[in-house]
């Protein structure tokens, strides 16, 4: 069975979403943002429902999608959310104020890796999402890590990077930084699942997401 049918049946499975979540989803669809995958953060939010964090960092905002489906999901979390470009934190903040959630999510305008204090003076966090430059991957995990609490999780989203990761000869008809990048996901995706640290599972949902569970110092 093909893979896109089997996507279609899934994604006809899942509950209409109410006007506000439409709007920005169609939004990004004609504006061209990325924003999660509908399986990707379906199973996104299934995982923090299990966990129920009470302080998440986000590092890619975009338009707000993912933050602000995150935040309805758990009613009593709090999310930290970092966006580069002004344009999209624009957009970003006029959604989560017209979602009433401005008192829950703190959106901030800059690149994650020059954000390192502001983020930390609002930490910790039992979990950390990395959905923004997948190139710079491995430096957000390394930055932001330490900021985990005890028994956190890191979830990296786009780390299958369209199935292109799992061909293991360089296709030369890409653009020399797109392969570039495509080893860098792959150096990550190696990096994370041998991480003695963390218990890291990657899942073909969405564009691959890896949730890296913290070990405990029992574990380690």
């Amino acid at each position: 069975m093909e893979n896109e049918t089997i996507l279609t049946y899934i994604e006809s499975l899942l509950p209409e979403q109410d006007a506000s979540i439409k709007k920005m989803e169609e939004y990004a669809e004609q504006n061209v943002v990325p924003i999660m995958e509908k399986t990707g953060i379906e199973v996104l939010i299934s995982l923090l429902v299990l966990k129920q964090p009470r302080k998440i960092l986000e590092i890619g905002t975009a338009i707000g999608y993912s933050a602000i489906r995150m935040c309805r999901a758990l009613p009593q979390a709090e999310i930290v959310t970092a966006e580069r470009n002004a344009e999209r934190y624009k957009q970003a903040s006029q959604n989560i104020t017209e979602n009433g959630l401005s008192d829950r999510i703190t959106a901030l305008h800059g690149d994650a890796l020059q954000l390192k204090e502001q983020i930390e003076e609002k930490g910790p966090y039992d979990v950390i999402f990395i959905d923004a430059a997948k190139g710079q991957y491995m430096r957000f995990f390394e930055m932001y890590e330490p900021m985990l609490s005890e028994g956190g999780c890191i979830i990296t989203d786009n780390v299958l990077f369209k199935g292109l990761v799992a061909n293991e000869e360089e296709d030369m008809s890409f653009h020399r930084r797109r392969r570039a990048l495509l080893r860098k996901i792959r150096s990550y995706n190696e990096w994370l699942m041998s991480n003695p640290s963390y218990h890291t599972a990657i899942f073909p949902v969405g564009d691959g997401m890896a949730v890296s569970i913290k070990r405990g110092e029992q574990n380690e």
